[in-house]
């Protein structure tokens, strides 16, 4: 067969990647659902909005190129009778991201012109500027990015988009207790990454019955069968597994799916999911469900498809067009609020940064108060990361996303897009698990703020599956993200206040063992500048730490002042954007001596930051590295820094190395 390799399923399920799907019913054949519909429901405008979505699709793809016209066109009717019908979305097109409005996520990004078609019938986007589908300088690109005002949050990277949907469906029904809706259509192929499921047990275990997913089951994926093709019942089971209402529908019967979303509106306690058999190509005579059709403009069957799609309309010319529905009810919007936080420490107190980030989160709620903008998650360590004192003090705005770290990130992403400031919590070695939801993050232009315990071997005994030591590096590599690694219980709590009133995403890094309070509580604390804690005019070489090591360098250089060598200490605070003048004055100042102390792999971290600097400026100057240089290995934290020389006395005997 041409439609697959003939491969066998495991024998749990009873099918084989077989030929083509047989058709339920072809276009030509789809009559009445024997469901009954309520109320008025203009089945002949849905369907003519559903082809002329698909006309537009297929123009705009073949003058781009490019694009995904057949996987367009399996969704149309689902899309249409979601803008258009009132059992679908109530929203104002002129202003898409109010708040009174339903929110629709297309997970499927690579469908992104069948989107921008909705937005073209909904008013809001001219016909012309979808025609200039994916042209550099355009912001209709070949995924979408919420570069456009209908658009909350980046997609393409397959399996995200259900997260970040529960995280707003969260957002209105227990934080805000609004009655708006969240809808999201996700692709067949998608449903086999584990963040949909993810999502899927979050959504069931919060009763999001504001929810509405959508898997479009058009049976092929890029270069093969889906696995589970056209087995709706298949599907069924297992979102019934996970605590959803499952609904089976022709996905291409527009009073099937009239009735799907009216059941789905009238779901309560659960999330309900529309399992929709569709034909990947549909109406594309000779490339509906056919395999090497996916991400291709239709070039020279363009003029056959368009004549077919265009006779189908119901006048033979335009077809009819319907208006959308506007929301009915209005919610007040929440006010951007200058968070000043109180800071009540004394010098040479000994406060573990986790325990001052606990503390400065639950100052940030009380400043934020009934706002309901400062929201908090965890991944179930909350008493490790500390940020178990907001959970005890806002329980109404804390989310516990338990053990499912995408899932985490994914939900922080859709408050944000909500207008959220989300700090979303674990320890830092397994945000790794959500790089791409994090990366994706940055694309979506948001505003989470991650905060990252249990950093580098200081930790101790837990050993090296628990020791975040790529996390600056991981982080540091996301476009227009702020990096901030606080040393005291002090600059923790400013770097709390940055990222509340800074928009965009942040990480903070934070440390387990306690550390001596080294800044008196009115120090300021800027991004992009460093914090230089001992300097002379006399000084040999400059230290530059962070965190854990700051405390170190600052050890070594008392002890190389009693020798009388004077020693530049500097806090790396604000790891990224880096302190570019206070690097260059240091390389100056000790005649290119630089040494950096990181608590971390040597890649991508401190050493990395102060090198780049001091290459792209072209700096005769010599930066030496003390870093954890191999996969560590469980032990008290004293002897893990000792072991990796990255302790005062390490320190102290690479500066005398270097000093000869």
């Amino acid at each position: 067969s041409t439609q697959s390799n003939g491969r066998q399923l495991p024998n749990i399920f009873p099918i084989t990647m077989a030929s083509p799907s047989p058709r339920k019913r072809t276009r030509s054949q789809t009559g009445p659902s024997p469901k009954k519909l309520k109320g008025d429901h203009d089945v002949e405008a849905l369907r003519d909005i559903a082809n002329r979505m698909r006309i537009l699709s297929v123009e705009a793809t073949t003058k781009a190129g490019s694009g995904h016209p057949s996987s367009c066109s399996s969704m149309a009717e689902l899309l249409a009778v979601m803008f258009f019908d009132k059992t679908g979305m109530r929203f104002n097109p002129q202003d898409p991201r109010n708040i009174n409005n339903d929110r629709f996520i297309l997970s499927k990004g690579h469908c992104a012109p069948i989107l921008y078609a909705a937005w073209h019938e909904a008013g809001l986007l001219p016909r012309e500027e979808v025609l200039k589908l994916r042209e550099f300088g355009n912001d209709l690109e070949g995924h979408p990015t919420p570069r456009l005002s209908f658009v909350d949050l980046a997609t393409g990277s397959l399996g995200q988009g259900l997260n970040a949907a529960a995280g707003m469906a969260y957002a209105a029904k227990h934080i805000d207790k609004r009655e708006t809706r969240y809808w999201c259509l996700m692709g067949d192929g998608e449903s086999a990454e584990g963040a949909v499921w993810e999502a899927m047990n979050f959504a069931s275990f919060y009763h999001l019955d504001n929810l509405v997913a959508i898997i479009d089951i058009n049976r092929l994926g890029q270069s093969d069968a889906t696995p589970l093709q056209h087995h709706l019942d298949i599907y069924k089971a297992r979102c019934e597994a996970f605590g959803w209402h499952a609904i089976t529908v022709d996905g291409h019967n527009v009073e099937e799916i009239i009735a799907a979303y009216e059941e789905a509106g009238a779901t309560k306690d659960k999330p309900t999911i529309v399992l929709a058999k569709t034909f990947k190509g549909h109406a594309f005579k000779s490339i509906e469900d056919q395999l090497n059709w996916h991400g291709k403009a239709l070039g020279g069957d363009t003029e056959r498809v368009l004549t077919d799609l265009k006779a189908a309309l119901s006048d033979g010319q335009d077809g009819k067009r319907l208006s959308v529905n506007h929301p009915t009810t209005t919610y007040e919007s929440p006010v951007d609020i200058e968070y000043k936080l109180p800071c009540n420490y004394t010098m040479g107190q000994e406060v573990a940064t986790r325990n001052a980030y606990g503390t400065a989160l639950v100052d940030l709620g009380r400043a934020d108060g009934d706002n309901n903008r400062v929201v908090a998650g965890d991944a179930d360590v909350k008493n490790s990361t500390m940020s178990i004192g907001f959970y005890k003090a806002f329980p109404n705005k804390f989310v516990e996303c338990f053990i499912a770290e995408q899932n985490l990130v994914g939900v922080g992403l859709g408050l944000s897009a909500l207008g959220k400031i989300p700090f979303v919590s674990t320890f830092s070695a397994f945000f790794a698990r959500a790089y791409d939801h994090i990366r994706m993050g940055a694309i979506s232009l948001g505003n989470v703020k991650f905060v990252g315990s249990h950093c580098g071997v200081s930790i101790g005994e837990d050993g090296p599956s628990q020791m975040a030591l790529e996390d600056l590096a991981m982080f540091r590599a996301i476009p227009n993200l702020t990096v901030l690694y606080p040393c005291d219980a002090v600059s923790t709590t400013k770097a709390v206040e940055l990222a509340a009133n800074n928009k965009g995403m942040f990480f903070i890094r934070i440390s387990r063992p306690n550390a001596k309070v080294i800044y008196s509580n009115d120090e300021v604390f800027e991004l992009g500048k460093f914090k230089t804690i001992r300097s002379s005019t006399s000084d040999q070489i400059a230290i530059f730490g962070g965190g854990v090591t700051t405390h170190e360098a600052i050890a070594a250089a008392d002890k190389l002042a009693a020798e009388g060598i004077n020693v530049r200490v500097i806090d790396m605070f604000s790891v990224k954007p880096a302190d570019k003048e206070t690097i260059l004055a240091a390389a100056q100042a000790t005649n290119g001596r630089l040494l950096t102390v990181e608590d971390h792999y040597p890649e991508g971290g401190l050493h990395e930051t102060v090198s780049s600097v001091i290459a792209e400026n072209g700096v005769n100057a010599k930066v030496y590295s003390l870093a954890v240089n191999e996969i560590p290995r469980s032990g008290k934290p004293n002897e893990l820094l000792a072991h990796y020389q990255i302790d005062a006395q390490g320190i102290y005997n690479k500066v005398k190395k270097i000093l000869g």
